[in-house]
């Protein structure tokens, strides 16, 4: 029996935005396969709240087809917002709503009825572990709980597609992996993330893919390591007990060594061959190695190379808000 192949959960085609006559997007072409995970890098400016503007309906696009859970935003906007979810930089969560009153509140705006509303609030509590923020009025809960409580009330319609701009801006380092596992597990339920983040760890930890836009262009496209090697200086850091051993080691692989911090920094990708290959030659030249360290370009390096920019902030064109 022949496989049939299913259309992407996002399939963007050519897309093209401006604002004041000054191109945002210039021709972007995009597609995330249901269930995964893809990560929307970009410098200030770059456009990355734009395409997540047009794919969540919000704006229209100047030209190019854009079509989310199979429908076409344009054409078919209310299937397409019926099959989505969006949480933004900032919580939308209510100060003077309890959690559990703000989830109803969103169930309401979904039209799930009382009882269905109440059944899917007391699920998406127990799924986050939103007990105690539910008694409790939105003022009093931490920066974690309230992105885990915009996160629920994101997800009360069930949608198939969520779109997360930056979402753990401003959580503390636990609460961030936190979320990291919260949206592991959307995917694994099948949901289809698109996420913006300021964070390249973010996106290393987290995206199946990730689309590196700069200037409205996609410039780079594919899985972390695919990016990182598109960036050459990876080498394997060897480090010695004193010069005696650091200048053998020097003269066996024909490196200039760092006297300083008697380490020897050998070009390479680490990978098992080479290494065995160095690790010989030292060893038939009777040089000891106190440590060793494969040393390999991340998502930084990537970022820099690709869009010239140190990857610092990643938030959004103040044009296009």
């Amino acid at each position: 029996m022949t496989n049939i192949p299913t259309e992407p959960a996002i399939a963007v085609t050519g897309l093209r935005r401006s604002y004041g006559g000054r191109p945002v997007l210039d021709g972007i072409d995009l597609h995330v396969p249901e269930g995964s995970i893809c990560a929307l890098l970009g410098p200030n400016g770059a456009g990355k709240t734009t395409v997540v503007r047009v794919l969540s309906t919000l704006i229209r696009a100047d030209a190019g087809e854009v079509r989310v859970g199979g429908h076409d935003v344009d054409r078919e906007p209310d299937l397409v917002r019926a099959a989505i979810g969006v949480t933004g930089q900032f919580a939308a969560v209510d100060d003077y709503l309890t959690g559990e009153e703000n989830l109803l509140l969103m169930a309401d705006l979904h039209h799930l009825g009382r009882a269905g509303g109440r059944r899917r609030a007391a699920e998406l509590i127990e799924r986050f572990g939103l007990a105690e923020a539910a008694r409790k009025p939105g003022a009093v809960h931490s920066g974690g709980m309230r992105r885990r409580l915009d996160l629920a009330m994101g997800l009360m319609g069930d949608p198939r597609v969520i779109f997360l701009d930056e979402p753990t801006t401003g959580l503390d380092p636990r609460s961030r992996r936190d979320l990291w596992q919260v949206v592991r597990d959307l995917a694994g339920r099948g949901v289809t993330v698109l996420l913006t983040t300021q964070y390249l760890e973010e996106a290393d930890q987290l995206a199946d893919r990730i689309a590196l836009l700069d200037h409205g262009r996609l410039v780079a496209e594919g899985t972390p390591a695919e990016l990182k090697r598109l960036v050459p200086g990876g080498h394997v850091e060897l480090r010695f007990a004193d010069d005696r051993a650091l200048h053998a080691a020097a003269a066996a692989l024909d490196v200039v060594p760092d006297a300083e911090s008697l380490v020897l920094r050998v070009p390479g990708d680490g990978g098992t061959r080479a290494l065995k290959a160095m690790l010989d030659r030292l060893d038939a030249a009777a040089v000891d190695v106190e440590g060793l360290a494969v040393r390999t370009p991340d998502l930084d390096d990537v970022f820099f190379a690709v869009t010239g920019q140190a990857a610092g902030s990643a938030s959004e064109e103040v044009a296009a808000r």
